[in-house]
């Protein structure tokens, strides 16, 4: 699964929160509204970002299967293939896959969560 860059994940962020499919106008004014409440959305601050640039991450995360886009309407609306959370497992996975000693990975990231984390560690465990 391939890394995304800073206003690819700006892009993602919204269509996560937002639970639905937008346009890239929608994209666009919703990013320039987070970089003036933030001052630095995406290192973007400052800058107001053509829609030909969010039609380019956009396309750049549809091929990256994160974004599928709705071609039966004009403008097309964009909208995440999966939630946060499935996307964050998927990247917890990989690098799980990738290493050569998985049970030293497991050892060192539980050794490593907080006692609130361990507990749904446990809860969940209980459950499968």
């Amino acid at each position: 699964m391939a890394s995304l860059g800073e206003l690819e994940r700006a892009v993602m962020d919204l269509l996560w929160a937002g639970h639905e499919a937008a346009t890239a106008n929608t994209l666009r004014d919703r990013l320039a509204t987070t970089t003036e409440a933030d001052g630095d959305a995406a290192g973007h601050a400052g800058k107001e970002l053509a829609v030909t640039t969010v039609l380019t991450v956009l396309s750049r995360l549809e091929k990256k299967g994160l974004v599928e886009r709705e071609r039966g309407t004009r403008p097309h609306r964009y909208q995440a293939v999966s939630s946060r959370e499935e996307h964050t497992a998927e990247l917890m996975h990989e690098v799980l896959g990738s290493a050569p000693d998985r049970e030293a990975v497991l050892a060192q990231f539980i050794g490593s969560v907080t006692e609130s984390e361990a507990e749904t560690l446990r809860k969940l465990l209980g459950h499968v």
